[in-house]
């Protein structure tokens, strides 16, 4: 099971399928846009997504190395993942009261595979007032919205801070898996973060309802697998993150209301055609 740090706070049918013939769309679009996403826009989703997978599996198995540790309880609140050259670095720690420092506790850093972490406790917190005070004051900021773009499903949610352009953050609220074999997509939102982590400068509703992949008894007869879009004409990054993160590893269709896009197992994204040609072809 896939399990991190859960934010608390509270459609489409999904199914595996060789061949999609029947498609459902809800009228009410908020984006609208008169031709399909780019190869170049596909491709910086592709490595949205991609990176919101690696911190995923890189928070999980951080998390497992340090709680084998048995922290004492209130000792952290959160952790700030970086990547390096290196690998990835976890710190855990919590944010001082004057939210001029972050106070890390614990840090993980990671060894050989992104499976292995070694992890080095500190007596006295030590204090960071760069990149991971920034990640943890935007993180913080997000869970203390009250008006999410999002209305999140009375459920656990993940919370992830990864690098955005101009030294600004994205934040993702993302369901987390519950149950071995079941695998969430919907209710999730991204922010963009100030670089300071201090402004909420943008807000992204990236799905409504949730939709939950349950692995099949028997996969071998899985082929792909698809779901509609209704927020935009595009596929967005927890799409990727959904794709890198079940199984079995399938390709998945997103139908929006105009185009047919396919996200292949390792991430990547291509646009195939318009609905309209896709009605088209299903009744061949």
């Amino acid at each position: 099971m896939r399990r991190r740090r859960r934010y608390n706070r509270a459609g489409n049918h999904f199914t595996a399928a060789s061949v999609i013939c029947v498609l459902f769309f809800c009228a009410n679009v908020f984006a609208q846009r008169n031709k399909p996403a780019t190869q170049a826009e596909l491709d910086e989703i592709t490595a949205r997504g991609r990176a919101l997978y690696e911190y995923d599996a890189a928070a999980r198995h951080s998390t497992d190395a340090v709680m084998a540790l048995k922290p004492a309880a209130g000792s952290f609140n959160m952790h700030v993942g970086k990547k390096t050259d290196k690998g990835w670095t976890l710190a855990y720690g919590k944010l001082s009261d004057k939210r001029d420092k972050y106070l890390i506790v614990y840090e993980a850093v990671q060894g050989a595979s992104i499976k292995e972490f070694k992890v080095t406790k500190f007596d006295q917190p030590k204090p960071d007032t760069g990149f991971y005070l920034n990640a943890a004051r935007a993180l913080e900021i997000v869970t203390l919205d009250d008006k999410p773009p999002v209305i999140p499903a009375s459920r656990p949610y993940n919370i992830a801070v990864l690098p955005a352009p101009n030294d600004e953050f994205y934040v993702y609220v993302l369901p987390a898996q519950i149950k071995t074999g079941v695998f969430p997509l919907g209710s999730d939102s991204r922010y963009r973060i100030s670089k300071d982590g201090r402004k909420i400068l943008e807000k992204r509703a990236m799905h409504k309802a949730i939709i939950e992949y349950s692995t099949p008894p028997n996969t071998a007869k899985v082929e792909s697998g698809y779901h509609t879009a209704i927020l935009d004409e595009i596929p967005e990054d927890s799409d990727v993150f959904h794709v890198l993160a079940r199984t079995p590893s399938v390709p998945e269709w997103v139908i929006t209301k105009t185009y047919v896009y396919r996200i292949t197992p390792d991430g990547g994204i291509k646009y195939i055609m318009t609905v309209e040609a896709f009605k088209k072809v299903g009744k061949q």
